[in-house]
């Protein structure tokens, strides 16, 4: 269900699919990492949408703004949190944010024959 709120809220915000898929990527990382609890979720979740979106989007700055915005409100956290977690992220991810294309294409599939 987390999966289907990023996937809702990337398309909210206009998002590509493949910066939908990247996110994806990341949050399974930290799923088979087991980062993930019933607190951080949430965050887990939002920090992999918004660093997906950082990654592969040309954002201005307006339009992070939304997004984190759209994050907040959607996932029921404060930004302040969010801004932190995104670097927890980060280093769990060991900074591997650009991904080998045999990782997101599965995804990329499915949510553009799903649409």
């Amino acid at each position: 269900s987390l999966k289907r709120e990023m996937r809702n809220l990337s398309e909210e915000c206009n998002l590509e699919p493949v910066t939908v898929s990247m996110a994806y990527v990341y949050f399974e990382k930290l799923v088979l990492q087991g980062k993930l609890n019933k607190q951080n979720r949430k965050l887990c979740a939002g920090a992999c949408v918004l660093l997906a979106a950082k990654i592969s989007s040309d954002l201005r700055k307006h339009e992070v703004k939304h997004l984190i915005d759209k994050l907040e409100e959607r996932f029921r956290f404060n930004r302040r949190d969010l801004i932190g977690f995104e670097f927890t992220v980060l280093v769990a991810l060991e900074l591997a944010l650009y991904l080998p294309e045999s990782q997101v294409l599965p995804h990329y599939r499915r949510l553009t024959q799903q649409s």
